[in-house]
């Protein structure tokens, strides 16, 4: 569902005029037709002060939507600490063996300092992409299954850090929060995924997540590549966090659980010229109350679904 399209018009037709609905069911043999000519564009945006505190209070009108540089009308919002589908998706290769123990324990953090009914699932990925919940539970709340399911392989093999994307971003999809969001620790390197790097970014244009990468690599790793985790942060509305080699990563998920819990929420039904496929850049601006300008991240483009069938499938491989 990118960017999350609704379903918000339906036309009803019953021999080309429009079908009465207190008159009861439709004669036999009449047509009824469902169209969705109109998309709602959410953005998940996040607001700061100059201090790096988080804003709140704000009101629809103290925000300014544009797509590509066409100002847009919000007429969805809302801010509230609202359960989400997120997606945890762990780097378990070889260069993580000495970091494993660390690295679940900020795992851990993070659960524990998000909304309790949040829908959660793992990723666990090397040379494979692997489900860390049992093939049963493809979500979760539950601390102690999550727990288990971020120590469940051993560190070891490369990386496929595109495919795990791929599949995660996939996976977010199946859940029933219309907020999503994607948790990526890897170092940015790649060396076996059958994904490609343009195939991801698509897929993450397409998807409604907001991506968060935190980049763990050793001084000198030649794999490491903390530029694809920046581009893959920037563009969903997430943030790229790259922690020095003695930094804890556990106050990082933290802070991350608590920019998921602190976000706004708009939607707009975009003003266009055009409705072919392609790529929409998004800008959003806000104010506070006394009219200073805050700070403000989100997800800088989107790209509309192309309807003659080009483009990538839903697991990022092209058509």
């Amino acid at each position: 569902m990118p960017i999350r399209w609704f379903l918000l018009f339906l036309a009803l037709a019953l021999n080309g005029a429009v079908l009465n609905l207190s008159q009861g069911a439709p004669p036999q043999g009449s047509e009824f037709k469902i169209q969705t000519d109109v998309e709602l564009v959410l953005l998940d945006v996040s607001v700061r002060n100059p201090a790096g505190g988080y804003v709140t209070g704000l009101s629809k009108e103290h925000f300014q939507v544009y797509e590509n540089g066409v100002l847009q009308t919000v007429t969805e919002f809302a801010a509230a600490d609202v359960p989400v589908a997120v997606g945890l998706v762990m780097d378990d290769s070889g260069s993580m063996a000495s970091r494993r123990s660390s690295l679940n324990a900020a795992g851990v953090a993070f659960i524990e300092a998000s909304n309790p009914k949040d829908q959660v699932f793992v990723v666990n990925f090397n040379d494979k992409v692997r489900r860390g919940l049992p093939d049963a539970t493809p979500f979760t709340d539950n601390i102690n299954l999550l727990r288990a399911a971020l120590s469940k392989h051993k560190p070891e093999g490369r990386t496929a850090l595109y495919d795990a994307v791929v599949y995660a971003l996939r996976h977010l999809e199946t859940g029933r929060r219309d907020m999503k969001a994607l948790v990526v620790v890897s170092d940015g390197g790649d060396n076996c995924s059958a994904s490609k790097l343009k195939d991801v970014m698509r897929l993450v244009e397409e998807s409604a997540a907001t991506v968060y990468t935190v980049g763990i690599s050793d001084p000198g790793d030649p794999d490491a590549n903390s530029g694809v985790l920046k581009h893959i942060a920037s563009l969903s509305g997430g943030e790229c966090f790259l922690p020095g080699e003695l930094d804890p990563i556990l106050p990082i998920c933290q802070k991350i659980a608590r920019d998921i819990r602190n976000r706004y929420t708009l939607g707009y039904i975009p003003v266009r010229t055009s409705n072919a496929a392609g790529e929409r850049k998004i800008r959003v601006t806000a104010l506070s109350s006394d009219h200073k300008k805050l700070a403000v991240r989100t997800r800088t483009a989107y790209r509309l679904p192309d309807r003659d069938g080009h483009g990538v499938t839903p697991n990022g491989a092209p058509r």
